[in-house]
């Protein structure tokens, strides 16, 4: 009961303090990220909480908290894709959409519609509320359902805004889009080689592809034994796939579906191995790697959104992008056992850490960071 009413009390205060700071202009830039980031890093923590008191009482919740956070931050990517790839889209006009106006001009559809989807109010106020009168387990239950929802129904309706209306999408959305697929050098050495070929492609190919790989992976990864070598094969074919994703600028209409598809495939592939490994340790060295690897997503995005371009190159390079990342994973299973492969899961999550949270401090505490407000989570 005392962890629910500390979780509303701090959205309350997190809503009061940046409310004092644009009344008095006292925002700085440190404080918008600060503002941003730790959005995320409260909820996370608190699904890790959540496990670990679960742990404690003899139920091991672990693979339902990374699950939970993998879904709601596969969630956050459609968001930022779909508002990143129609930022200053020209004829941004869809029945989709008027419809949708319609909706609005009938006050209690809005308040419905913004209920459902379990923006981070309503989720929080679940969540604190099932805590104080439920289990670990029921709450990370009806948390994967409602957001499961949330998501079809956000999803269907950007795909179906995406599919009818007629808009031309610039550079600089393509170049965002690229950004956030957080390719490193196995997947832009691919895409430069099938450059020429993918020209000739139809306009559906990038999430297709980037679909179908990730699949492969993350099904091949569930459906074999630990240590399987055959995961390293649908690790491979991954890598190409998501080569030929992004081997032409993302402008199609739906290719803001291939930064999620790709976020899913690797965060499901750690999930799915680390749950296969079956040893105490393994999951909550997996929900480390992916909470390290989702933050320097989500300040990529935060970057963009500010103009200032997305993480040095260096950075990407040295964490190996997605599809190096999947790779490494997929290795390490194949030729570790599961208790070396945990090590390793740990050693993975504190280096990636470190890596990326010295590079972001150092990045927004410099002169040069945007002031970017997280104003809450996208519509």
């Amino acid at each position: 009961m005392a962890a629910g009413v500390l979780l509303i009390a701090s959205f309350v205060l997190d809503c009061v303090d940046g409310q004092i700071a644009r009344y008095s202009l006292q925002y700085s830039t440190l404080g918008a990220w600060l503002d941003a980031t730790f959005d995320r890093a409260k909820e996370y923590a608190y699904y890790a909480g959540l496990a670990l008191g679960a742990a404690r009482g003899g139920d091991d919740v672990w693979a339902l908290a990374l699950g939970a956070m993998v879904l709601q931050t596969c969630r956050h990517v459609v968001d930022f894709s779909f508002n990143e790839a129609n930022h200053d889209a020209t004829a941004n006009t869809s029945p989709t959409a008027a419809l949708s106006g319609k909706l609005d001009s009938v006050g209690w559809t809005v308040w419905v519609r913004r209920m459902i989807v379990l923006p981070i109010g309503e989720r929080w106020a679940m969540i604190a509320v099932l805590t104080a009168a439920t289990t670990p387990r029921i709450t990370f239950y009806a948390l994967l359902i409602g957001c499961a929802f949330a998501a079809t129904y956000t999803t269907a309706g950007r795909v179906l805004r995406s599919l009818t209306r007629k808009a031309r999408r610039t550079d600089r959305a393509a170049g965002a889009l690229a950004d956030l697929a957080d390719s490193g050098p196995l997947a832009q050495g691919f895409a430069e080689a099938l450059k020429k070929p993918a020209r000739g492609l139809p306009g559906f190919t990038a999430p297709v592809v980037a679909l179908l790989g990730g699949l492969a992976v993350v099904l091949t990864s569930a459906l074999t034994g630990f240590g399987a070598p055959w995961v390293i094969v649908a690790a491979v074919a991954y890598v190409l796939t998501s080569g030929l994703a992004v081997a032409r600028p993302l402008k199609g209409a739906l290719d803001w579906l291939v930064p999620p598809f790709l976020r899913a495939a690797e965060y499901g592939t750690v999930l799915v191995l680390a749950a296969r490994a079956d040893v105490n340790g393994a999951l909550p060295a997996a929900f480390g790697l992916v909470a390290a690897v989702a933050y320097h997503h989500y300040d990529t995005v935060y970057r963009i959104r500010g103009n200032a371009g997305a993480p040095p190159a260096w950075l990407v390079r040295s964490i190996e992008g997605h599809e190096g990342r999947t790779l490494l994973v997929t290795v390490l299973a194949a030729l570790l056992t599961a208790s070396q492969f945990t090590v390793a899961l740990t050693a993975l999550a504190v280096a990636v850490a470190l890596v990326v949270l010295v590079e972001s401090i150092r990045f927004w505490v410099s002169a040069g960071a945007p002031a970017v407000h997280d104003e809450g989570e996208p519509a």
